[in-house]
């Protein structure tokens, strides 16, 4: 008989990083509403045992726990990840959490508010919106086929209504005419030659974590053709790296002159969201 218990023994010889290993089996337990807690001296069911032992040597592998899994949790509701998009993180979870925080400041009175989340690869930003507040009309848009095939299963699992759009940045908003009030946008933001941990180089979309020599490329893009979809009293909010403040407020002060704008901190003290008003 094969306890949790010893298949956790067992794993630590292929894997030996225990927080991820137990990361793991509490997943698969769950997955089968097994208390891997209450059970781990019980036999080990024998899906689990394959789906462990197969997935510690992708672990071993550097691949990340998520693709391992095929999921991840994203303010609270289970989004699946692959290899065509990026796992969403921590700090992006801050960026939505304060976006609704300001649509309630700024739009209160408004019954209807129309919201783009600009490179929305998993859709996780735009579905966290659309279940936090029901009163937007959400679009989602991507160049990555592959990628919105995903975030449409995860609207659906989700029971989130948005629209998603095949194309570069804004030019599907353009074409199809839509006029936003708020602009949402995790873009790729690192720089071209920084070296990444293994397991975000070798397994996330590089198209989706680079954003040209010096960073700000799509930065540059998104604040070039903003006023073609904005209204009038828009917002925009950002995550940016934590090191792109001083340059990011400068360039949004050259396309949005008469803005307010702000970079706010993330749980860790970095300047992390880049919130323009206009």
């Amino acid at each position: 008989m094969k306890t949790y218990n010893d298949l956790l023994n067992e794993g630590k010889l292929v894997f030996n990083d225990k927080e991820t290993l137990r990361a793991f089996l509490f997943e698969l337990c769950n997955e089968l509403d097994i208390d891997l807690y209450l059970h781990k001296d019980e036999e080990a069911d024998e899906r689990i045992i394959k789906r462990f032992n197969e997935g510690i040597i992708r672990l071993s592998n550097n691949e990340p726990l998520n693709y391992v899994l095929g999921y991840s949790y994203f303010y609270g509701y289970k989004m699946i990840v692959n290899k065509d998009v990026l796992i969403p993180r921590f700090e992006t979870e801050e960026l939505v959490g304060n976006v609704l925080a300001y649509i309630d400041e700024i739009f209160k009175d408004k019954d209807s508010i129309c919201l783009a989340d600009i490179g929305t690869g998993s859709g996780a930003i735009a579905i966290a919106l659309k279940k936090e507040e029901d009163k937007l009309e959400v679009y989602g848009s991507d160049i990555s086929k592959e990628a919105l095939e995903v975030a449409k299963k995860n609207a659906t699992n989700n029971a989130a209504d948005i629209a998603f759009l095949l194309g570069s940045l804004l030019e599907p908003i353009i074409e199809n005419n839509i006029k936003l009030d708020v602009l949402v946008s995790n873009p790729p933001y690192i720089k071209q030659d920084e070296v990444l941990e293994k397991s975000v180089k070798d397994y996330e979309p590089s198209i989706a974590l680079f954003g040209g020599e010096d960073g700000l490329k799509y930065y540059r893009l998104i604040f070039k053709d903003a006023h073609k979809v904005m209204n009038e009293k828009g917002l925009l909010c950002f995550e940016i790296g934590y090191d792109q403040k001083e340059s990011l407020t400068g360039l949004a002060k050259e396309y949005f002159k008469e803005a307010k704008i702000e970079v706010l901190k993330d749980i860790n003290k970095k300047d992390r969201f880049l919130i323009i008003q206009l």
